[in-house]
């Protein structure tokens, strides 16, 4: 087990001061299977009144709206979270009994759907093909196509925005973390296997010392359905332990971005983000 700490201060620098902002954030985790939060709370800046709500998709939501000029808005979201993530096994669990499932739950339906973000190009759709066609259980499967695509990616950062999608990001074999995950969603959703993405917290470095605060990353990962729930980070080529803290689910990004927002003022804003996460036992 580990007790992680983890500071995610983010929020917009505007060009001039925004006479107004309607925010929305997805930022605090809530205890689950495998991790269980301690402390969780939201500092805004300028100060303003939270409403909280979980979403559809069982994410917490805090929203806020600041009704007086200012020119940069800051949201600090701090929490405590111990995470013991269950043995890892093999799940028995076919390819028939995964298409006798799927009908009767709307949350596996919508799973398989594929959205803008994640829509596959040919070669994804191949490869799709060639792994569903090898025989392999419906979790070696899902297992063996993140990690073809974790090994085929490199990390980059400044090679794609917000906005890009897996076909964006596959043929030049690059991207961030939010954009492996989506290729990773588009091949499994191809092959016939419920997926989703996963929006949470890395801590980068196991071995810090406890007490020592390092910087840390807001993450993605992937998770798909054989008989339940499993997780697998294709960016670091790792199952899913103590360095990760989930924070919640979608179809893909757009479904859990940490902060989105409208404002009123002068065009231009820049995003700003730091995580910093220690590991407190």
């Amino acid at each position: 087990m580990s007790r992680l700490r983890i500071v995610h201060r983010t929020g917009f620098a505007y060009d001039a001061p925004a006479t107004a902002s309607y925010n929305e954030a997805r930022m605090l985790p809530h205890s689950r299977e495998g991790q269980f939060v301690l402390q969780a709370s939201l500092e805004i800046s300028p100060a303003a009144t939270q409403h909280s709500y979980v979403d559809y998709f069982d994410t917490r939501v805090s929203t806020f709206e600041v009704l007086t000029p200012h020119q940069e808005l800051a949201v600090t979201a701090t929490s405590i979270v111990d995470v013991r993530p269950s043995a890892l096994t093999e799940a028995d669990f076919g390819w028939d009994e995964l298409a006798a499932r799927i009908p009767t739950s709307l949350d596996l339906a919508e799973s398989l759907e594929q959205t803008p973000a994640t829509e596959p190009d040919d070669e994804m759709l191949g490869m799709a093909a060639r792994m569903r066609a090898a025989g392999a259980s419906v979790d070696i499967t899902a297992r063996e196509i993140c990690r073809t695509i974790g090994k085929d990616m490199e990390y980059r950062s400044g090679v794609t925005g917000v906005s890009s999608t897996a076909r964006d990001a596959w043929p030049t074999r690059s991207g961030v973390c939010q954009d492996i995950a989506h290729v990773a969603l588009g091949v499994l959703r191809a092959a016939g296997i419920p997926a989703r993405y996963v929006s949470g917290y890395l801590h980068p470095d196991a071995t810090a010392p406890i007490g020592h605060p390092v910087v840390g990353e807001s993450h993605a990962w992937v998770e798909w359905f054989a008989g339940e729930w499993r997780g697998y980070d294709p960016t670091n080529l790792v199952e899913i332990g103590e360095s990760h803290v989930y924070v919640g689910h979608g179809r893909d990004y757009g479904d859990v971005a940490p902060l989105r927002g409208v404002y009123a003022g002068p065009s231009g804003s820049e995003l700003f983000v730091s995580v910093e996460v220690t590991r407190l036992e």
